[in-house]
C-alpha cells in the first residue's frame, strides 16, 4: 500500500477516536450553577459577539469576570468570535446575552465538538503529519507507525474531546513553529510560535527554548554578519505578529494591562486540586501555603524554575542543534510543570507535545511518559464521567506504540541513552540498566493500572476524601521529576549516533 494512503488511515483512525470521544460527556455537563470549560468556551463566544471589543476583559454588569471571565490572549478572544459568527447563523438562542448562560443541547453539543475537530484538521493534524514525515528519520514504514502513535495520544484527545478545550490550536501553532525551525525556516517558525503565545499565554512553557535556539543560531552565524541580519529579520516577524494580535488593545494602555493582568492571575495562588507537580507533592509534608506569603510563594516559584531551565537553555544557547532544539523544549516544559506558579492539571499537556517529538528517538521514555501524563489527569476524567474512554484510549495507545515502534525491543543502554549513568554511579557494581528500566517500566503500568481501578471503583475513608487523587498525582510526580532528571542528562551527553539510527530504523 501507498505510504499517502496509510497516511489517510492513520488520519482516519485519529479522527474516529477522536469523534468517539466527543459523544461522551463533556466539563460541567448538567452542573449547575458554574458548569465547567465546556460552558466557559460557549460563555466567551457570547461575550464576544455581544460586547465591544473595549469591555471583553473588564468586569461590568453585561460581563461578570468572576462567571468563566475570559482570561486568555487576544487570539482566543478572536478565536471564540469567528465560533459566535457561526453558532449565531445555527442559533441564536446559544449565543444570546446573560439568557444563553448554561445553556445546553445534543445540537449544541454537536456544534461544540465540531468547531475542535474543524481546528484539530485544519492546524495541529496537518503539522503532526509534516513533523512525522520531514523530521523524522527511518523508513516509510516507521514514520507512519510514528504518526499514527502521535496521532493517538490520549491525554489531548480526553482533554479536548473530552472535557473540552482548544489546546489542539495553541499546540498545533507550536508545532508548526517547530516544524519551519527543523527545516531551516526560522522567521515562519518565529511568526507561528508567536501565534501560539498569542492564543494561550501557557506557551510560555516552550518559549525559552524558542529563544534560546534562534539567538545561539544566529551568534553561530556571527552577529557581524548573517547572523545579524536573520536576528533582525526575526524580531521584526515576532513584534509584527504580536502588534497585529494586540492592536485592537494597544490604543489604550489600559486595555493592555487589563489584558495581561487577567492572563496572568496571580491571585490565585501557587497550585489548583491534586496536580502532579513539586508544590502539591510538597504539600503533603510541608503545608507551603500556610507558611509562606502569596509574594514568598510567588518568588520562591520563579526561583525554582528559572534555576531548573537554566542549564537546558544554557545547553542549547551553545549548541543550537535540532536535536538540542527537541530535548530542551522537554526539559523546559518539565520544568515550568514542576516549578512554576499556578498549574493546572491539564498543563502536563505542554510537556507532552516536545515528548511526542521523541518518539521516534526515544520510544520507550516517550511511551511511558505520555502514558503517565494521561494517568496523571484521572481524577478529572472521573470527574467529567470519562472513565471508558480514559480505559480504552490508554489500553489503545499503549499497545499500538509499543508494537508498531517495538519500544521494549530498542531498549538496550545504547538506545536509552544510558551509558553515562555507569559514569555517574561508578562506585556501584556494573548493573544492567536496560533490563532495569524495562522492569521499571512494567511496574510502573501496573501501579497505574491498579490506581485507575481502585480509584474508578472504591470511596476514600472519610477523613481522607481527597485520598486517591493525592495517591495518582504523587505517583505521576515522581514519574514526571524522573524524567526530567533523565532528559536533562541525555541533553549534555553526546547526540544519538549514526549507527543506533540505523539499528532503531
Amino acid at each position: 500500500m501507498q505510504t499517502w494512503s496509510l497516511v489517510s488511515i492513520c488520519v482516519l483512525l485519529g479522527v474516529v477516536v477522536r469523534w468517539g470521544v466527543s459523544l461522551k460527556s463533556y466539563s460541567g455537563e448538567g452542573k449547575p450553577p458554574m458548569f465547567g470549560d465546556y460552558e466557559a468556551q460557549r460563555h466567551w463566544q457570547e461575550v464576544t459577539y455581544n460586547l465591544p471589543l473595549q469591555e471583553w476583559y473588564f468586569n461590568s454588569t453585561n460581563n461578570d469576570l468572576n462567571y468563566w471571565g475570559l482570561d486568555y490572549p487576544p487570539l482566543t478572544a478572536y478565536h471564540s468570535l469567528i465560533c459566535a459568527h457561526i453558532a449565531k447563523i445555527i442559533n441564536p438562542e446559544w449565543v444570546e446575552l446573560h439568557k444563553s448562560r448554561g445553556y445546553e443541547s445534543p445540537g449544541h453539543k454537536l456544534f461544540m465538538r465540531a468547531t475542535v475537530l474543524v481546528a484539530d484538521l485544519l492546524i495541529f493534524i496537518p503539522a503532526v503529519v509534516l513533523y512525522c514525515f520531514y523530521l523524522s528519520d527511518g523508513s516509510s514504514k516507521k514514520k507512519v507507525s510514528t504518526l499514527l502513535c502521535f496521532l493517538l495520544y490520549p491525554g489531548l484527545i480526553l482533554i479536548d474531546y473530552g472535557h473540552f478545550q482548544y489546546n489542539v490550536v495553541s499546540l498545533g501553532f507550536a508545532l508548526w513553529g517547530v516544524l519551519a525551525l527543523g527545516l531551516g525556516w526560522d522567521v515562519l517558525g518565529s511568526m507561528a510560535f508567536s501565534l501560539a503565545l498569542s492564543y494561550k499565554q501557557m506557551e510560555l512553557y516552550h518559549a525559552l527554548p524558542f529563544f534560546c535556539y534562534l539567538l545561539g543560531k544566529c551568534v553561530k552565524q556571527g552577529l557581524m554578519g548573517r547572523g545579524l541580519f536573520l536576528l533582525v529579520r526575526i524580531a521584526a516577524t515576532v513584534l509584527v505578529t504580536f502588534a497585529l494580535c494586540w492592536l485592537p488593545f494597544l490604543s489604550d494602555p489600559n486595555q493592555a494591562l487589563q489584558v495581561v493582568r487577567r492572563i496572568f492571575p496571580v491571585a490565585r495562588g501557587l497550585f489548583e486540586d491534586k496536580v502532579a507537580n513539586t508544590w502539591c507533592s510538597l504539600n503533603i509534608l510541608i503545608k507551603i501555603r500556610s507558611i509562606l506569603s502569596s509574594d514568598s510563594q510567588l518568588y520562591l516559584s520563579f526561583a525554582c524554575t528559572l534555576l531548573a531551565v537554566l542549564p537546558t537553555c544554557l545547553r542549547l544557547l551553545m549548541k543550537p542543534t535540532f536535536w538540542q532544539f527537541k530535548l530542551a523544549l522537554a526539559n523546559s516544559s518539565l520544568a515550568f510543570f514542576l516549578f512554576s506558579y499556578q498549574v493546572h492539571e491539564k498543563s502536563i499537556l505542554l510537556a507532552s507535545l516536545p515528548v511526542c517529538l521523541l518518539l521516534n528517538d526515544l520510544p520507550l521514555v516517550a511511551i511511558w511518559f505520555l502514558q503517565v501524563s494521561t494517568f496523571s489527569m484521572l481524577p478529572l476524567f472521573l470527574k467529567d464521567g470519562l472513565l471508558g474512554p480514559y480505559v480504552v484510549t490508554s489500553l489503545a495507545f499503549l499497545f499500538f506504540s509499543t508494537y508498531l515502534l517495538s519500544a521494549l525491543e530498542h531498549s538496550s543502554e545504547e538506545e536509552l541513552r544510558l551509558g553515562v549513568y555507569h559514569k555517574l554511579l561508578f562506585f556501584l557494581p556494573k548493573m544492567d540498566l536496560a533490563c532495569i528500566v524495562r522492569w521499571k517500566f512494567y511496574i510502573s503500568i501496573a501501579v497505574m493500572a491498579c490506581l485507575s481501578v481502585v480509584s474508578a471503583a472504591l470511596v476514600p475513608p472519610p477523613h481522607l476524601p481527597d485520598l486517591f487523587p493525592v495517591l495518582v498525582s504523587t505517583v505521576a510526580f515522581m514519574h514526571f521529576f524522573g524524567t526530567f532528571i533523565y532528559l536533562n542528562i541525555v541533553q549534555f551527553s553526546a547526540p544519538p549516533s549514526r549507527k543506533s539510527q540505523k539499528k532503531n530504523n
